[in-house]
Order: C-alpha cells, then sequence, then structure tokens
C-alpha cells in the first residue's frame, strides 16, 4: 500500500470512537441500543458481512440479534415480521443483509421498515430527506464515500466532483449529500458521451458502476481525490480468483493524489456508518418518546 492510499480503518476508527462514546451515555440513561440482522434462505455470501457487523457492533457496545427466516417465506409473512419489530422499543434498528429469494421485494421490506429504525438509510423516506439536508440516517455506503473525501481535508466547498453511477442507493445519495457540503457535482452514467471528459477535470471521482477496472489513469486529473466503490469478482491471470474495484488501481495509484483499495476502502467505513446511524436512530426515537410523554403529561 502505497502513501496515496485512502484506507478505510483510520477513518473508521474514528467515526466508532465517537459512536462508542454515545453508546455508553445513552446506556447509561436507559436507552441501550440493539441491532436486529435480518438473512432470508441460506446465503453463505452473506455470513461474512453479518460476522463482520456483529464484531463491530460488539466492540463499540451495540447489542446484534440475527433473525433467520426461512427461503420459502412469504413478502406478507417478512412485512409481518417487520411491523412487529417496528414497534418493539428494545429493537433500535433493522437490517436487511442482501440478497433475498426471488419471492421477495427488497425494495418493499425497505419501505416496510420505519423510518426511525431505518439504520441502512434504504427506506424512500430517509433518502428522501437528503433532499432536504437532513443526513443523519443516510445510505451507509454513500455516507462513508462522503466521508472518506473529507478525511483528504480537501476543501469540499466548491470541489468539482463527478460521480460515475446514478443508482437509488450509493450514486445519487452521494450527489445528495455533496451537494450539501457545497461541493458542485457532475453525474455521469451509461448513457453518458465521453466519460472522461467529464471525469478528467474533476477534483474528485466517486467510482460506482459495477464494472472492473472501468477507470483507467488517463481519465484522472493528476492530484484527484478518487473513491472506488465498486467490488467485482474476478479470475487473475493465474487463474485465481480475486476481487478489484471499478478503477484500475495500478494505474490510477501512480496519478492520483489519493484513492481507495478494494479491499480496504469504502467497506470498513460503510460498518461504521451503520453503527453511527443506529445511534442517530436511537437519539430520534428517544426524541419522539420523550415529545410524546411530554405531550400526555401537559394533556393530563
Amino acid at each position: 500500500m502505497g502513501d496515496r492510499d485512502l484506507r478505510g480503518k483510520p477513518v473508521a476508527d474514528a467515526i466508532l470512537e465517537k459512536v462508542r462514546v454515545e453508546v455508553d451515555s445513552l446506556t447509561d440513561a436507559g436507552w441501550p441500543p440493539k441491532l436486529v440482522s435480518i438473512t432470508v434462505g441460506d446465503v453463505e455470501a452473506v455470513d461474512v458481512y453479518v460476522r463482520n457487523q456483529r464484531r463491530v457492533a460488539e466492540r463499540v457496545g451495540i447489542a446484534f440479534e440475527e433473525r433467520a427466516f426461512p427461503g420459502d417465506v412469504t413478502q406478507e409473512e417478512m412485512e409481518v415480521a417487520i411491523s412487529t419489530m417496528n414497534v418493539d422499543p428494545r429493537v433500535t434498528g433493522i437490517i436487511i443483509q442482501r440478497p433475498v429469494p426471488p419471492q421477495i421485494s427488497i425494495k418493499a421490506l425497505q419501505t416496510a421498515v420505519h423510518p426511525f429504525k431505518d439504520v441502512e438509510g434504504m427506506n424512500p423516506t430517509s433518502i428522501g430527506n437528503i433532499v432536504y439536508n437532513e443526513l443523519d440516517l443516510a445510505p451507509c455506503t454513500a455516507a462513508a464515500s462522503v466521508e472518506l473525501l473529507k478525511s483528504t481535508n480537501l476543501p469540499m466547498q466548491g470541489l468539482e466532483v463527478v460521480v460515475v453511477g446514478h443508482s437509488e442507493i450509493v450514486g445519487k445519495p452521494i450527489a445528495f449529500l455533496l451537494m450539501a457540503e457545497g461541493a458542485t457535482v457532475t453525474v455521469c452514467h451509461h448513457m453518458t458521451r465521453a466519460l472522461s471528459v467529464h471525469s478528467r477535470r474533476a477534483d474528485a471521482v466517486f467510482v460506482a458502476v459495477g464494472k472492473p477496472k472501468l477507470v483507467t489513469a488517463d481519465m484522472i486529473k493528476p492530484g484527484a481525490a478518487v473513491i472506488d466503490i465498486g467490488i467485482n469478482a474476478i479470475t487473475k491471470e493465474d487463474g485465481s480468483e480475486g476481487i478489484c474495484g471499478d478503477v484500475d488501481y495500478d494505474g490510477v495509484s501512480e496519478v492520483a493524489g489519493w484513492i481507495t483499495p478494494v479491499p480496504g476502502g469504502v467497506g470498513p467505513v460503510t460498518v461504521a456508518i451503520l453503527m453511527r446511524n443506529t445511534m442517530g436512530a436511537l437519539k430520534r426515537q428517544k426524541a419522539a418518546y420523550e415529545a410524546t410523554f411530554t405531550q400526555n403529561s401537559a394533556a393530563e
């Protein structure tokens, strides 16, 4: 790893340290946080993510519970289960692990999670709130990517940023989060003409399209920050399996001022943001409870 590497661990550690202090404070006040992870069916690929989430949650003092549902569960049964968690005061946040079986609509499940418990920031309400600069429950990967850019100490106001990829949970939220910071944002996608014309003028480039090594050194302005959000399974020349990002790391690292490695870049920060969002959700729940309690007391 070179000195241009924008590694996720230091950024994640700083976020988690603040989270741990909040966990201690709210637990002492009688509000212990608890995350519930939902898996549907037997998905081995999910196990790694769940183990990692549990490890980080336990590190900062957040209780973590796994709830596994059979692969033949119906959409209605899942929505009833989520509704039950929505009204359970012991549950702070709900994480829905992907993928889910074909009979289950992931979007409908994300919509079923109450916005106060939407620690992944996937409910349409949470994503919509970003437009109004309410950023405390933003989608985790998008928020993590922006945190990495902030860690470079580049001045965000007026920064020229190009986002490659316009998905609902990464590309679009990143654009809104950056605009809230005062950056000038261009969003490119598969219909964009001459992508390199846009990317070469940018002070920072975010890439989230799922195409291995799409962005090459000739597409990046010297000294720019490059945030690679892609994770792609590849077969190396020697026949072994590996993963790479959407950026040609070897080439771009010669030109960029900062570049996130894959793995080790956005991933660790995403899990840290999940924990930060959990505390944001808990504070919302506490404030809503106290407001209701005050209203009821006043009415008596």
